[in-house]
Order: structure tokens, then sequence, then C-alpha cells
């Protein structure tokens, strides 16, 4: 299979690239910036530095392979900035333009694949009820643009391809942002609004990987990626707490995290996700069935990269 990932240095696509060469696939990784594209070149990847929302780039580009899988994404780089709605603004406009333009690029090109990423805390606050894919989406104001790109896949399927949709849970990982959140625990703080018995859906980095690589012969729809065992809010927190060897960190209170907007009213809510579909169309499997098998091995990696020599 040729296939073309865009946002290829990000968290998932670094991981997932590296894993479709080994699986024999004939990858080209698309990304901002060379020397970190140089990683997946070594890999046993092509590499491009196209402008995604320069169509003819775009289109010199995925000539010739048959399968697109959109990673692109421009996060904020904190928790701090992920409050504030300007910073979602190009994270906006690579998920309402950028998918677009790939979805119709594609089809001219005759793409038979195409797989997009998405985000499963976009669901409604169910409580304690399990939510599968037929579940709508109830986008906050910071993240509608969700739709926007789910909407573009699915003209893809309706114009005669296979378009996948991925809702991955909440990503952790050896990275910045889960170090603010280890902070925040180690302070005596919960890092997560919301209740502590609502529900909290995540994944690991290597597995929501996995899962991509896993999807590149799945039927057309939308699967959810996330751990086999969501935990509550306090559950998730408290496992943190454990592996650091501190004492259970204090919630905020509710009527506070009530008055802090659509944003935090979005991701305060109890989302237990089933990833069941994609467990029954795939082997997949993720390696790590909750944060609490998760968190000691990123605590590891985090403690060897910061003894390692620079």
């Amino acid at each position: 299979m040729k296939i073309f990932v865009t946002g290829a240095t990000g968290v998932i696509g670094r991981r997932a690239v590296p894993m479709m060469v080994a699986a024999g696939h004939n990858v080209t990784a698309a990304g901002r910036s060379r020397e970190k594209l140089s990683v997946l070149e070594r890999a046993g990847a092509s590499i491009s530095t196209i402008d995604l929302f320069d169509v003819s780039a775009v289109e010199r580009a995925i000539g010739g392979h048959d399968t697109i899988v959109n990673l692109a994404t421009h996060m904020p780089s904190s928790a701090f900035r992920m409050m504030l709605p300007w910073s979602w603004k190009e994270n906006d406009r690579i998920r309402r333009e950028g998918s677009n333009l790939l979805v119709d690029t594609a089809l001219r090109a005759g793409v038979t694949r195409f797989i997009q990423e998405s985000f499963a805390p976009v669901y409604p606050d169910c409580g304690d009820r399990w939510i599968q894919e037929a579940t709508p989406i109830q986008p906050a104001l910071y993240n509608r643009t969700v739709s926007d790109a789910e909407r573009a896949t699915d003209r893809f399927t309706a114009n005669g391809g296979i378009g996948i949709v991925l809702r991955f849970g909440s990503l952790y990982g050896p990275d910045a942002l889960t170090q603010e959140l280890i902070g925040m625990v180690r302070k005596g703080w919960s890092p997560l609004p919301g209740s502590p018995a609502a529900y909290y859906s995540s994944v690991a980095q290597s597995d929501a990987a996995s899962a991509v690589v896993a999807t590149l012969g799945v039927p057309a729809g939308t699967y959810n990626v996330v751990d086999d065992e969501p935990l509550t809010r306090r559950e998730f927190c408290d496992s943190i707490a454990s592996c650091l060897g501190v004492k259970p960190p204090r919630f905020l209170p509710a009527w506070l995290t009530s008055h802090m907007g659509s944003t935090m009213e979005c991701l305060s809510r109890s989302q237990r996700v089933s990833n069941w579909k994609i467990r029954e169309a795939t082997r997949w499997k993720p390696q790590y069935a909750s944060v609490r098998d998760g968190w000691p091995v990123v605590l590891e990696n985090l403690k060897s990269s910061a003894s390692s020599p620079k």
C-alpha cells in the first residue's frame, strides 16, 4: 500500500509512520519541519514538506498514493493556552479547510482510502453509560471544526471512497502536556476539571498509533480509539499520584468549573467511551488496558529522557 501521511511528525504520526514502514507499506511522511521529518526518513519513509493549503503542491505530492492518513493538527502548546479560544485558530483552519482540500484532491487523484483523525471527547456527557460510535457528537465552541473534518471524510465515502474517522481519546505519553499534568498532581491538585465520579476516556500515544495502522484495512465508518477501561477522574488522578508516591489530589469545586465557559464544560463531561467496534473490526488491542498500566511506563520514559545527555 502507498500511504501519504500528513501531520507525520506529531505525537501519533511519528509513532505510526515507522509502524507502517515495518508492516511493508510504502510511506510518504509530510510535515512542517524537515529536521523532524529526517528521523522518519531514516526509519524508511519518503518525506514531503508541502504546504497543506497549496492545492497544486498537494496534488503533486499525493499522486500515485492509494491511501491518505490525515493526522495534521496544530494543538495549543500548553494546558493554559487550550483555555484560550484564539489558540485554536490554526487547528480550526487545518480541520475545516485542510481536510476538505485533502478530500477534494484525493477524489481527483483516485485515492481509495482516507483516514481522518478526530476527537472522542466531543461526545456529550453520558454519565456512566457506555458511549458507542452511533452516539451523536456534541462539540463545544472551541472544537466545533471536528464536525467539519468528519463531514469531509463522509463526503469521501459518499463519492465512492473508503472514509475512516478515528475518534481518539485523550492522549497521554512522555510529552510536555503530560509533564504539566504530573506537575499539578505533585502540587496536590487534579489537572482534570469535572466531578471526581465522571469518566475520562484516554489512550496511550503508542496505542493510538498502532490503531491507525490497524485501520488500513477496515470498512468505511467511524471508530473510537480508547483504552479498554475508561476510569473515573478520581481513579485517573489517583493512579498518577500512586506512581509518584504522593497524596491523592484535590479537585476544583464544581461551581468554579461551571463558570469557565464552553471549553471547560466540554472537558468536564463524563464520557465512558467504548472501543468495541475497532476491536471487532481489527486485531487491534491497546497495549495498556488503562492508565493504571500506562502511567508507570510514561513516568519511566520521562525519567530516562531527563537523565539522558543532551
